[in-house]
């Protein structure tokens, strides 16, 4: 126990954590994971990209092109 809390506590960090999941009880571990995943993905503060006029111009006439 002592090496498995040592591995535990050397190789988890704050940019790549190490999670304990209950493995006995499938529909609560689903749950945990689901949430870990969800507030991972929200904490990455995502934004679509900014673009010029010109490029929005460009990608627009890409999409006519694209739905004829």
């Amino acid at each position: 126990m002592k090496a498995y809390e040592e591995c535990l506590s050397t190789t988890s960090t704050s940019a790549s954590p190490w999670y304990v999941v209950p493995a006995d009880d499938k529909e609560n571990a689903r749950l945990i994971v689901s949430r870990i995943v969800l507030d991972t993905l929200e904490a990455l503060k995502m934004t679509y990209p900014k673009t010029s006029k010109e490029h929005r111009r460009e990608l627009l006439s890409i999409r006519k092109h694209l739905t004829k």
